[in-house]
């Protein structure tokens, strides 16, 4: 299944299960009539308008329903709550490519491609709802078909979440040994992109889903709580002055490209040496020390430089840094301590 874009994102919420304008198309393809409804109207689509009748009524799923079973076009308003039009006929310029081949969905794509305004089709002999935008067509797939596409993106994500942080643990023991190197971040880096892309996949069901998909969002964002800190924590960790680390680069390389790690270091800003070790700064690990204000935590990594320089400070060498008190400095001792007896079991295991 592809990618939604959001702008198709957005329109397919309109019509997603829960809202009435799906209740009113669901009720079209139960009663196997068919039909044509603009999700909007401007200028340029009322230019197109012949026909039919100007009736600007409330709307309503049953008014939706029995308005289709009329030949001709329906045409909402932008809020989707007026109907404004019904039974036109919609005269799009016939120079406007379409690979449809039903009048009725040549004339919906021709109207969306030529007014830029979202239009769905119901077709009567196929029991479908098709929507048509940024020129594509889209099919819109009924809950019992999404549910288990979306449970098993889920399963594969939750999956991948569990390699991450076995992933996250294996650095952090890297890093109380100071022997991290460029393989290690892009095991990470690889992760976190597959689990992106499943997020954006797992997004796009959400929107088909509608009111019908609050479990499937619920799992989702259980979990992906903390990738995107993650993701920045390890930029500022490892980025260097010659080149700034970028995880959003890995968008460009395909998935096979991701089972490269020489392809993964050099795309989002490590070169292609994998075996080059590298110096942590220490954001990530002072992020997990609880009651640590951001401020301070930078003003430490500033004043010692990587994490290694923080393994090695003693009380006295942490109350010299500006913001930080006898308690701060007890709480970033600890955390240290607890964070190298981690790394102990880690590599014990």
């Amino acid at each position: 299944m592809s990618v939604p874009s959001n702008r198709l994102n957005r329109a397919l919420a309109l019509i997603a299960p829960g809202t009435a304008v799906r209740d009113g198309l669901d009720r079209i393809v139960l009663g196997r009539t068919g039909a044509l409804v603009t999700l909007g109207s401007n200028a340029r689509l009322q230019a197109l308008i012949t026909g039919g009748f100007a009736i600007d009524v409330p709307f309503s799923p049953t008014a939706l329903r029995e308005l289709a079973k009329m030949d001709g076009a329906i045409v909402l308003d932008n809020d989707l709550d007026r109907i404004l039009y019904a039974a036109v006929q919609l005269m799009p310029d016939a120079a406007v490519e379409t690979a449809e081949t039903g009048t009725r969905h040549r004339t919906a794509d021709r109207v969306a491609r030529q007014t830029g305004v979202p239009t769905t089709t119901v077709s009567a002999s196929m029991s479908t709802i098709s929507l048509f935008i940024d020129n594509r067509r889209w099919v819109v797939q009924r809950p019992e078909q999404l549910l288990p596409r979306a449970n098993q993106a889920l399963a594969t994500l939750a999956r991948y979440a569990e390699r991450l942080s076995a992933a996250v643990a294996r650095l952090s023991a890297a890093e109380v040994q100071d022997s991290v190197t460029v393989a290690d971040i892009t095991l990470i880096a690889q992760r976190l992109e597959m689990m992106h892309r499943l997020r954006k996949e797992l997004n796009g069901y959400t929107v088909e889903l509608g009111s019908d998909g609050r479990l499937v969002r619920l799992q989702l964002q259980e979990l992906i709580s903390g990738l995107d800190e993650l993701a920045v924590q390890l930029e500022r960790d490892y980025s260097t002055d010659e080149a700034g680390l970028r995880f959003a680069r890995l968008s460009t390389l395909d998935t096979d490209d991701l089972a490269h790690a020489e392809l993964i270091a050099q795309a989002c800003g490590l070169g292609t040496q994998v075996s080059r070790k590298l110096a942590p700064r220490g954001h990530r690990q002072l992020a997990l020390i609880g009651r640590l204000p951001s401020s301070v935590a930078d003003s430490l990594v500033g004043h010692f430089g990587n994490l290694q320089g923080l393994f090695g400070a003693s009380t006295a060498d942490l109350l010299a840094v500006e913001g930080v008190d006898y308690g701060i400095a007890r709480t970033v001792r600890e955390g240290l301590v607890r964070l190298t007896e981690s790394a102990y079991a880690e590599r014990l295991g």
